[in-house]
């Protein structure tokens, strides 16, 4: 059963660094202006310069490319330096991810070419950690991937559907695939203008708690229950009472509602006494 579960890892990996390259080379990822602050703090310079460097088409293609060429390696031979070469590749794509995450949670992985323009989250990062654990695993497995599909048992077969249906579930460019699928040439439907666009409060808070804006202040948030809500035009406010170095505050939370790519700030204040006099 070990064996079985470890020639699985082959299979798995070889598709998905194939998926990967066929998606960087074919679908092209939106051009945008990297911002010089996230969430009012400045992007470190070496930051800024690795995000221009892997949203460069050349990069893109060039990382396709190179994952192509490692998918490949894996169905063709059992060589333990393949195999090592492809652990490095995935650690080396979760600590990127890792740190998109934390440090420019505005930008998308690109993992998947144009598919994944939508910002890093939980499961993004979870994903590429059990990429990683898989690679890892299968350094010990005897069989090249087209030897493994020439005599697949059923061990393996099912296997690898269970691990083929969880990462689909952690994967939110199937989304992102199945919208451009569904539109005529690929395009994307024109969103709603935010200012205009019902957002319900379940929506908005799901946004927020996900954000990195509230992974930041949670830690000195008072209370669960917010002190107000309220929106103008394309954001909804919401204030939570905080307690920062034993003094009272309030941390403000800007969430977006607009359809897609919905962005959170946030701004620590200190409270008006003029409005708690008037209270």
């Amino acid at each position: 059963m070990v064996t079985a579960f470890q020639n699985t890892q082959v299979l798995l990996l070889a598709a998905v660094l194939l998926a990967a390259c066929l998606a960087k080379l074919t679908v092209r990822e939106e051009a945008a202006d990297a911002p010089d602050h996230v969430h009012g703090v400045p992007v470190p310079a070496g930051l800024a310069r690795l995000s221009a460097l892997r949203g460069s088409r050349g990069m893109t293609v060039g990382l396709g490319i190179g994952e192509g060429v490692l998918g490949l390696a894996l169905l063709m031979t059992s060589h333990l330096s393949v195999r090592l070469a492809t652990t490095v590749a995935f650690a080396a794509a979760t600590w990127v991810v890792g740190e998109l995450r934390v440090s420019r949670p505005d930008a998308g992985c690109g993992c998947f070419g144009g598919l994944s323009g939508k910002r890093v989250g939980r499961r993004s990062v979870l994903r590429a950690v059990l990429f990683t654990g898989a690679a890892i695993t299968s350094m010990g497995a005897p069989l090249a991937g087209l030897d493994v599909l020439r005599d697949v048992q059923v061990q393996v077969a099912l296997v690898l559907a269970a691990e083929v249906a969880l990462f689909a579930a952690l994967s939110p460019e199937l989304s992102a695939l199945l919208e451009r699928r569904s539109l005529p040439h690929g395009r994307a439907r024109p969103a709603m203008p935010c200012e205009r666009r019902r957002s319900p409060i379940a929506e908005t808070y799901a946004t927020l708690y996900d954000s990195a804006a509230w992974v930041e202040h949670e830690n000195v948030i008072a209370s669960a229950v917010p002190l107000d809500v309220w929106r103008e035009g394309c954001w909804r406010f919401v204030v939570f009472p905080a307690r920062v170095d034993d003094q009272d505050m309030e941390v403000v939370f800007a969430v977006s509602t607009a359809e897609r790519d919905r962005a959170v700030r946030s701004a620590l204040v200190a409270p008006d006494p003029s409005l708690s006099a008037a209270l």
